[in-house]
């Protein structure tokens, strides 16, 4: 389908597909959703509350622009935290669309622009360690195919809202998350509808509704509480 880049309020790149009806990002500001959803309320938090030193497994559903994989290895860097990142995207971008995106002027960070071209360029299916505290893994596969043995601390869902792709946010999708992630583990998403809510506890989450980001007034973090 036809994909347009479009700018946030914030001033940083989102991607829409018109003919869907989607973006892949807030409207009302990309990387301001994104600090806030995905590493303000999952990684800073994970950072804080994980009990033992050493590395933190992240899982990202839909990779998509790259936009939160970026910001996380910035993170990493910036604390020296090493990062396993695991992610999986059945329809990659066109370089035209990702060499095109603003966010490490944004970010004014123009030193990350070779490591997020090479985030997108990178080869599939196999672990690249794009720095010395951030290593990648991507699949061109769909969330309903993906299988993993890794188990993680941390899961970033940032899936289509659930009108648009329903079948994403089921308990049964979230019982195969819950199943790959590490007790006291954590899964953020933007998404606080009751459905979703209902569908992660029944998948064995205990599920809080915080704030979200601005033009939000509430997101989602979830938290593996007791081991398979």
């Amino acid at each position: 389908m036809k994909k347009e880049i479009i700018v946030t309020t914030d001033g940083s790149h989102s991607i829409t597909i018109p003919g869907m009806g989607v973006t892949y990002h807030s409207s009302h500001g990309a990387i301001q959703e994104s600090m806030h959803v995905f590493i303000e309320a999952g990684l800073r938090y994970c950072s804080v509350k994980k009990e033992q030193p050493g590395d933190i497994s992240i899982f990202e559903m839909g990779f998509g622009t790259g936009l939160n994989a970026l910001l996380s290895l910035a993170e990493a860097e910036k604390n020296r935290q090493p990062i396993h990142y695991e992610t999986i995207e059945p329809y990659p971008l066109e370089a035209t669309f990702f060499t095109s995106l603003n966010y490490c002027n944004q970010l004014q960070r123009p030193d990350l622009q070779p490591l997020f071209n090479l985030l997108h360029e990178c080869e599939w299916n196999n672990v690249v360690t794009i720095t010395p505290y951030f290593n990648f893994k991507k699949k061109q596969t769909s969330l309903e195919s993906f299988s993993t043995t890794q188990l993680f601390n941390l899961v970033y869902f940032d899936a289509f809202a659930p009108e648009k792709q329903p079948g994403l946010w089921t308990a049964e999708i979230f019982k195969k998350l819950h199943a790959s992630m590490k007790t006291n583990a954590v899964l953020t998403t933007y998404c606080s509808k009751s459905i979703v809510r209902r569908a992660m506890a029944e998948a064995g989450f205990t599920v809080e509704k915080i704030p979200g980001p601005p033009h939000k007034r509430e997101m989602v973090r979830a938290v593996k509480l007791n081991a398979e």
